[in-house]
């Protein structure tokens, strides 16, 4: 239960072995690549040059091609598969054979040419559909839309406003020209559709008033045949298009079996990505490379005997301390305490060289969450609903791996002090007996070691003696590591008289000896906390601020554990209140679903609610004492899949 040891790794080995050794470290997936540090002045350094890239880019988009005809096929062919399915496992050969690769990647390119095909086809239908829209309004011209002005006579289509009155139109072409007749073809919600005839002597001056009005000459010349004719023949078009798209689609829907050799070539692609930026951060020469990394010292000894099968020579040696800011961080825990890794995470991993704060955290996390819920049925569904998970789905992402295991250690501490406080869903069980028999609800009450609601000024006090556990806890580790780091008198002047303030002052509190405790307090905090200081007046200063400091400090914190009982009688309250107006109805199914509706939102609230608050207490009050965060997280060349589990 600590921060894994890290070691440096230098490597140098030949450009003709670079896939193989890559390939070796990503199958035993305990080597984190990083860039050397060169010096440009040193001539060495200067001749060493990073690989030609290429690789990363052919890998990212073998990925997108997998990844966009997999969203194709999940349009088309979707893929059932269960709720809580883990992913199925994949042998490591199965997922790098070649073969297997080059089928499914033309098994890509054919979803996605039919993709692109249909992309196509809906282009084409879009054009058509807005060609039909223009030809609409001309349905009722029995004339050829290529007819076109002679001589002698001018013809043109075009479109007034809908607000015009067509009388008022057809009186302005008139009085403009003898020899003109504007004629309505068809009007819509915006426009007058028009067809004008007029003799070309008159031409200009009938346009020069339809102008007036708001003409608009519309574009048809590339038509011929009448607007019926030509909507007809895009009615045909369409028809043939549509069909292509159906059995286009149809084919796409028989490809489901695709979508499992499409899902491995885009692991192996994100496999080859992965393995392309770490070759990025090589330098070499045409004959060698150089490759420097971080291995875990546990797993050293394995990749040393591997390695030693190659013609490579390989250098380990442990961080200086002034390389802990960049030495990446792995935690090793037991079941225990692996869970807390979520808030570790979540918050900051520790700094290289600092303490693991997940032994130190668990109990007091688990204990708390616990506490904040504090209900039998509750701890239940936690418990149930974490099993069900961990062993349908065997999660292992970033983030489910650690949360369930935490949901299920939260739900035994939430059935215990349910158990302590006889809550189960609220007083669900003596509300439902109360409507069934017809006695009162005290008769059926389940046993219990106390009831927050009548005991809330103990379970007050019991919230901040548990603080002051926690904080008393901080503060010995705080003291150990000063203690180790050589810094003994500060760690006595610091949290070390302050332990013995808290112990005098508790003495005064149990036996009245108020007076002589008092003035052992203020011997010790003038001893210690002026310790270092300079002068008279450095001293006084320095135990004046020390008190306002460490008093206001120390208070407020402790205080902040009152949220333990808050979020306790909260829960309790809320969950009774709900059972309560369900047996108001006095109707036992009526009362089953307002109390499981009620309790349902109850629990979804103080799931979330009662993890926040516990960060709170951790992250805050807890850590501030001793926790160095910074770390960050040990990312090694791996296997790392979407879809499969590989099996090495």
């Amino acid at each position: 239960m600590a921060i894994v040891k890290m070691k440096r790794l230098h490597m140098v080995g030949m450009v003709s072995d670079q896939e193989k050794l890559l390939r070796l470290l990503q199958h035993m997936g305990c080597v984190e690549i990083v860039q050397p540090e060169t010096d440009q002045e040193d001539p060495v350094w200067t001749g060493l040059v990073q690989p030609e890239g290429g690789g990363l880019a052919a890998a990212r988009e073998e990925k997108t091609q997998a990844e966009r005809a997999l969203e194709v096929l999940k349009r088309y062919a979707p893929v059932k598969s269960g709720l809580l399915a883990p992913k199925p496992d994949v042998q490591e050969g199965e997922l790098l054979d070649e073969e297997r690769a080059q089928r499914a990647r033309q098994a890509a390119k054919e979803v996605n040419d039919l993709d692109r095909q249909l992309a196509a086809i809906r282009a084409e239908e879009n054009k058509l559909e807005t060609q039909k829209e223009v030809l609409r309004p001309w349905l009722d011209l029995d004339l050829p839309l290529e007819t076109s002005s002679t001589p002698q006579v001018t013809i043109q289509l075009g479109t007034l406003p809908a607000n015009l009155p067509m009388n008022q139109a057809e009186g302005e072409v008139r009085a403009a020209g003898e020899l003109a007749q504007l004629t309505e073809v068809h009007t819509e919600r915006d426009f007058h559709y028009c067809m004008l005839v007029c003799h070309a002597s008159q031409a200009e001056g009938v346009l020069e008033a339809l102008k007036g009005l708001g003409w608009s000459r519309a574009n048809l010349r590339d038509w011929t045949g009448t607007a019926a004719e030509n909507l007809d023949r895009l009615d045909q078009k369409t028809k043939a298009l549509r069909e292509e798209t159906a059995s286009i689609e149809e084919k796409l829907s028989g490809m489901g079996e695709l979508t499992a050799p499409l899902r491995q070539l885009s692991d192996l692609a994100g496999v080859n990505a992965s393995r392309e930026e770490s070759r990025e951060r090589l330098l070499g020469t045409e004959q060698t490379f150089l490759l420097e990394g971080w291995v875990p010292e546990e797993s050293w000894p394995a990749l040393k005997q591997e390695l030693e099968k190659y013609p490579c020579a390989c250098e380990v040696n442990d961080p200086a301390p002034e390389e802990y800011p960049q030495v990446p961080v792995r935690l090793k825990n037991n079941w225990f305490t692996k869970p807390l890794n979520m808030v570790t995470d979540m918050y900051s991993l520790p700094a290289y060289g600092s303490l693991d704060p997940n032994p130190l955290m668990a109990p007091f996390f688990i204990l708390f969450y616990g506490m904040m819920m504090a209900d039998m049925g509750y701890g239940l569904v936690m418990m149930i609903a974490a099993l069900v998970v961990i062993k349908k789905a065997r999660p292992d992402g970033a983030t489910m791996r650690y949360m369930m295991p935490l949901l299920g250690l939260c739900g035994v501490s939430t059935f215990l002090w349910g158990a302590a406080t006889g809550g189960f869903f609220g007083d669900l069980i003596p509300q439902l007996m109360s409507i069934v028999t017809g006695g009162d609800v005290a008769d059926y009450a389940l046993p219990k070691l106390f009831d927050p609601l009548d005991k809330a000024v103990n379970v007050l006090v019991g919230a901040l003696v548990l603080g002051v556990v926690q904080i008393f806890t901080g503060m010995a580790v705080s003291m150990y590591k000063q203690i180790k780091a050589g810094e003994t008198m500060a760690a006595l002047c610091n949290e070390g008289a302050w332990y013995l303030v808290f112990v005098l002052a508790g003495v005064a509190a149990v036996s009245g000896q108020v007076t002589p405790c008092v003035i052992a307090i203020l011997i010790v905090l003038v001893l210690t906390q002026s310790y270092g200081k300079k002068g008279i007046v450095g001293k006084a200063m320095g135990v004046f601020g020390s008190l306002y400091n460490n008093i206001t400090g120390y208070f407020s914190d402790i205080l902040s554990y009152s949220r333990l009982m808050a979020l306790m009688l909260a829960g309790a309250v809320t969950a009774q209140v709900f059972n309560t107006l369900g047996a108001m109805t006095g109707n036992v199914i009526a009362f089953f679903i307002i109390a499981m509706v009620g309790n349902a939102l109850n629990f979804a609230l103080n799931i979330l609610g009662c993890f926040v608050h516990d960060m709170r207490l951790q992250c805050l009050e807890y850590f501030g004492r001793f926790y160095e965060d910074g770390g960050k997280p040990f990312r090694p060349l791996d296997l790392d899949t979407k879809y499969y589990k590989v099996v090495k």
